[in-house]
């Protein structure tokens, strides 16, 4: 499929063949779930834990005697009965990180990817590199090519230092390299901007 190609003034700069493999394949929402699932599991810090009667500090008394008191028996004030005691079954530091299988992530990249030329929500430029590293700059480009919602722009292997720095301080605004494209990016920013650069190494990758 052929696609229009612009500069960051939103001037034309001719078009380009995109692989029907990797920008029209069938998508598949379920696959992008699981996806997402499984990159927000390896990202939590599983640090959450609760103590155990042998990790709570107090008194190692028993609080009444065995019998005769016609209470309950008790052996400890930090057992989980009581007040400021330990948590049964409570939390404990682990990964939730779960496999994956590659091809799987693959099919998810390729349909994240196709769902945004299917939505209208790419937009392919020829560079990314600007003169000087100011926000001002950059939200003049982002307005001449009538982004006004969140963005993702993926550009080469080496991202221009000028661009990195200028969208440092623009909120809803994510620059990453063809190698760190991943479904949960480009699903949650609602525009996905592609170099001529990063297409050919994204199709190198998913082909």
């Amino acid at each position: 499929m052929k696609v229009k190609v612009t500069n960051l003034d939103n001037k034309a700069a001719g078009e380009i063949e995109l692989a029907e493999a990797v920008f029209g394949a069938p998508v598949r929402a379920d696959l992008m779930h699981r996806t997402v699932r499984w990159q927000l599991a390896k990202r939590q810090a599983g640090t959450h834990k609760t103590k155990t009667v042998g990790e709570i500090s107090g008194t190692t008394r028993k609080p009444w005697k065995q019998k005769g008191t016609g209470r309950a028996r008790a052996s400890s004030l930090r057992s989980p009965q009581f007040r400021g005691g330990a948590v049964i079954f409570g939390p404990r530091p682990r990964s939730h990180a779960h496999k994956l299988p590659k091809k799987v992530r693959a099919i998810a990249l390729r349909s994240a990817l196709s769902s945004k030329q299917a939505e209208g929500k790419l937009i392919v430029v020829d560079s990314a590199a600007l003169k000087d590293a100011k926000t001002s700059a950059l939200n003049g480009h982002l307005a001449k090519l009538k982004l006004t919602s969140t963005v993702l722009l993926i550009d080469g292997p080496e991202i221009d230092g000028n661009l990195s720095r200028a969208a440092r301080n623009i909120p809803g605004f994510d620059v990453l390299p063809p190698q760190g494209a991943n479904v949960y990016d480009i699903l949650r920013r609602d525009t996905l901007v592609l170099t001529k650069n990063a297409i050919e190494l994204l199709e190198a990758r998913l082909t």
